[in-house]
């Protein structure tokens, strides 16, 4: 715990201009790592709640470029990859990602997504990217209308994508906590979503069997995660940067950042 407060203090002070000392810990030892070229951004909306443990992983635990993106900036070209965190942007008055939406950086956004950037929403972020219409479907009040905050299975669909070739363990653990994540589409779009592969992550057993009961919030077709058809644009609802180090009961998350670098 003491390491995990000194790498936090250590890039906040660092994003305050501040010098600091990069922590020793998390020293890479996959090859997969060495790639320093990646420039990571993460976007902050007010609300954000998740944004530092995106960057936290992505500088300490993955080894990689990365820097805080206000919510109104315009511009996002200079990084290769964006990650829009989860939280309670705009405090999800309205609905869940529709205020975010509209956020200045997010026109930004989606013309970087468009030219082929990868950008990947995790939970709170996923909902936006419904919102924004870079992934189809949306994202309603759980089943049971309760907040769920625990960890879950994931079985992995679709390992040939730049989301999830990386992924050598088939089923996943990572925790999700979220009031709306109640994925929903329309039977043509769900047809579209399996004809197309692009339905990358279910709910599952600890076997990897797909049960009604393994699923949290009433998600059609157990779904938790999909990409764009292009497949640069990812959104799912667990949080896989709370599953990059074995002292948090799964590193499983990691896998997902590792495909992202291995595919830049």
């Amino acid at each position: 715990m003491e390491q995990w407060i000194a790498g936090v203090m250590d890039f906040w002070t660092a994003e305050q201009g501040e010098s600091s000392k990069t922590p020793t810990i998390h020293q890479p030892n996959d090859p997969i790592l060495q790639n320093l070229d990646m420039r990571f951004g993460v976007i902050v909306f007010p609300g954000s709640n998740c944004e530092h443990d995106c960057y936290y992983t992505l500088k300490y635990v993955v080894h990689q470029q990365v820097r805080f993106v206000w919510h109104k900036e315009r511009e996002v070209s200079e990084f290769d990859a964006i990650i829009l965190p989860g939280g309670f942007s705009y405090g999800d008055y309205l609905r869940t990602g529709a205020i975010a939406r509209f956020s200045p950086v997010m026109e930004a956004v989606i013309k970087f997504a468009r030219r082929g950037g990868v950008v990947v929403g995790i939970c709170n972020g996923f909902q936006i990217l419904c919102e924004a219409g870079l992934l189809p479907g949306a994202l309603g009040r759980n089943a049971g209308v309760r907040f769920v905050a625990k960890s879950v299975y994931l079985k992995v669909e679709n390992a040939n994508t730049l989301f999830t070739k990386s992924c050598a363990d088939q089923v996943l653990k990572m925790p999700l906590a979220h009031g709306d994540g109640n994925y929903y589409a329309d039977a043509g779009t769900l047809q579209q979503l399996r004809e197309q592969n692009r339905i990358l992550f279910r709910y599952c057993t600890n076997a990897g069997e797909i049960t009604s009961a393994a699923n949290p919030n009433g998600a059609v077709d157990n779904i938790a995660g999909i990409m764009n058809e292009t497949g640069n644009v990812m959104g799912l609802m667990p949080h896989p940067e709370r599953a990059c180090e074995a002292v948090l009961a799964s590193n499983h998350g990691l896998q997902i950042f590792q495909s992202i670098v291995a595919s830049a």
